[in-house]
């Protein structure tokens, strides 16, 4: 037996499935899960001393790959002075100024300790703006574990094959309202049959948790269109794209200028983290500016917020990192659709910048209802094999692949070899 199946045995006594996060379970590829000692640039090592090329990236923060040296070196000096302090510091400041100064849609931002968060108290800042009380989701976006939103939400529970979650009250989603991905005709329709009801429509302006499924021409300017028109808040939960498809996000991507915006992990540079800010009228409804509560010992952490800093000022001031990750990206997704394709297996690659996703479906996939048509047992096979080979993968059909700027062209090379020999 394995290191890995010793410690998750153990784990499985003290801790619910083992695991502290559901998709870290490998449960839907029937595998017992690696447990990872330690990480540096592209690479992640197992308890067992096993190497990985590493597709994850703690599902996203590491763009500049694990242990990059500025940030290692920010975290050092916050932790020899001090790891909380439960009071205001001059980090937070820098920090907001500094994603205030990226993200032009943002004029006031509060920091908190995850996405989850950043989506609960954007949520509620919609809802004290406006006062009204419904909000539009869309089947297979996952904004986090709050009540509200594990309707039809993708990640995890799209994974485990949930409808929702137990023990979330039939009144606490009685106001949630789900919409269809890329299908504006359908949120015209739920804003049509709740007129003067509906507080703010939340969208990943690039679906990453039911896989990768980009916005069709269209869909996201529609969503600003239908929300002015309705006096509805648009909201980007950009934890997944925020400063991922460049400085400012997917809103500067695509050129669309949300209401509020929440972010995540990527912003503490993997460590625990988020934030949620927009327009000023907005956000001075947050206490102690305005009537709307939302507080925490531990926002804006002084050892998270050294991270942050760091990693979004190498972002910033190295000017050819996005246009060098995404170009590598594109040769890496375009060569992997190649090999499957001379290969005659049936998928559908979608793929922006540095997230991709391969979808064992003839496809295409443009929502939740098409990227539940995958061969989920294909995938089992396929993500065996190319963890067999030292690759490792998301551990579920509906998640992204997030390459960094640490990957090198020879592991990508020798990720598409793997592929090779999977289908070969």
């Amino acid at each position: 037996m394995s290191v890995s199946e010793t410690l998750f045995d153990r784990a499985k006594k003290c801790i619910p499935g083992g695991v502290n996060s559901p998709v870290r379970a490998f449960g839907s590829v029937g595998i017992a899960p690696r447990f990872i000692t330690r990480g540096a640039g592209d690479r992640i090592w197992d308890e067992d001393g096993k190497e990985y090329i590493d597709y994850i990236g703690s599902w996203g923060p590491m763009i500049l790959g694990h242990g990059h040296p500025a940030v290692l070196e920010a975290v050092e000096k916050a932790v020899r002075d001090g790891l909380s302090f439960g009071a205001a510091t001059r980090r937070e400041v820098e920090m907001a100024e500094l994603i205030c100064e990226l993200v032009p849609s943002i004029e006031l931002v509060r920091m908190v300790n995850s996405g989850t968060e950043a989506v609960m108290s954007a949520l509620r800042a919609a809802r004290g703006f406006t006062g009204k009380d419904k909000i539009i989701k869309f089947a297979g976006c996952y904004h986090g574990h709050t009540d509200a939103m594990l309707v039809k939400a993708g990640s995890g529970v799209m994974t485990q094959g949930l409808p929702g979650s137990a023990g979330v009250p039939a009144g606490c989603t009685k106001d949630t309202l789900t919409a269809v991905y890329n299908d504006l005709e359908n949120v015209r329709e739920l804003l049509e049959a709740n007129k003067g009801e509906v507080a703010a429509v939340i969208v990943e302006p690039v679906g990453a948790n039911m896989g990768v499924v980009l916005p069709e021409n269209g869909f996201l300017e529609g969503l600003r269109s239908l929300c002015d028109e309705y006096e509805a808040l648009l909201i980007f939960d950009e934890v997944i794209t925020g400063f991922r498809l460049g400085l400012s996000g997917a809103q500067g991507y695509y050129g669309i200028r949300p209401d509020l915006t929440t972010f995540g992990k990527i912003i503490g540079g993997g460590m625990p983290v988020g934030a949620y800010g927009g327009r000023k009228e907005i956000m001075e409804m947050i206490a102690p500016s305005g009537p709307v509560y939302q507080a925490g010992t531990l926002s804006g952490n002084p050892v998270a917020m050294a991270a942050g800093l760091a990693q979004l000022t190498v972002l910033k001031e190295e000017k050819t990192l996005f246009t060098k990750l995404n170009a590598a990206a594109d040769r890496f997704f375009t060569e992997l659709d190649k090999i499957l394709t001379d290969a005659g297996q049936p998928h559908c690659l979608n793929h922006i910048g540095s997230l991709g996703c391969v979808f064992f479906t003839g496809g295409p996939v443009k929502n939740y209802s098409d990227a539940q048509k995958s061969d989920t047992a294909r995938f089992t096979a396929y993500f065996a094999h190319m963890l067999e080979q030292g690759i490792y993968l998301a551990p579920s059909q509906f998640e992204a692949m997030f390459l960094s700027a640490a990957h090198t062209q020879e592991d990508l090379d020798r990720t598409l070899e793997a592929v090779k020999s999977f289908v070969g």
